[in-house]
């Protein structure tokens, strides 16, 4: 039983007018430096929760608004945080929670400052536009004067006799 667990059978295809020595050595390190590249890094960014979790590392999470998922996004990856959005469908309107290693709580707490202070900056763009004020400020001195032409009526039948 041992053995077949430890032992494992790799089949390779190779395109070659001529199997040597040296093919097969290059084909055997191509073949083990991939499988070292695979292992030794784990992804980094976003990724599913399976595969954060599956690193080993204490996870958290935070609920988050959809409006603001891309926004997110853009800052943890600045900041390089690896994290894992998984939306909650129990609820009316659905909740996402974003889940991230234990370790990133601090970058994570820089990252939402800066996350909080776009978003006010992009609330205060909303801005009326020039021709908008315009047309509020006309209104405003038209009812002014109106109520000018109102006053200086009635001071005008008053003084009449």
């Amino acid at each position: 039983m041992q053995e077949e667990t430890t032992q494992k059978t790799i089949a390779f295809a190779v395109k070659t007018s001529k199997l040597t020595a040296g093919v097969l050595k290059k084909l055997l390190k191509m073949y083990l430096d991939s499988q070292k590249q695979k292992h030794s890094q784990p992804r980094q960014g976003k990724q599913t929760v399976k595969e954060l979790v599956g690193q080993n590392a204490g996870v958290s999470n935070i609920e988050i608004t959809e409006g603001n998922i891309k926004s997110f996004e853009r800052t943890a990856k600045k900041y390089k945080v690896d994290f894992a959005i998984k939306k909650d469908k129990t609820t009316t309107p659905p909740k996402y929670l974003v889940f991230f290693k234990g370790r990133d709580a601090d970058v994570l707490t820089q990252a939402f400052k800066e996350f909080v202070k776009a978003n006010e900056k992009k609330q205060g763009r909303n801005r009326v536009s020039v021709k908008e004020k315009l047309a509020q400020f006309k209104k405003i001195l038209s009812k002014d004067k109106n109520r000018e032409r109102a006053r200086e009526h009635q001071k005008d039948r008053g003084q009449s006799l």
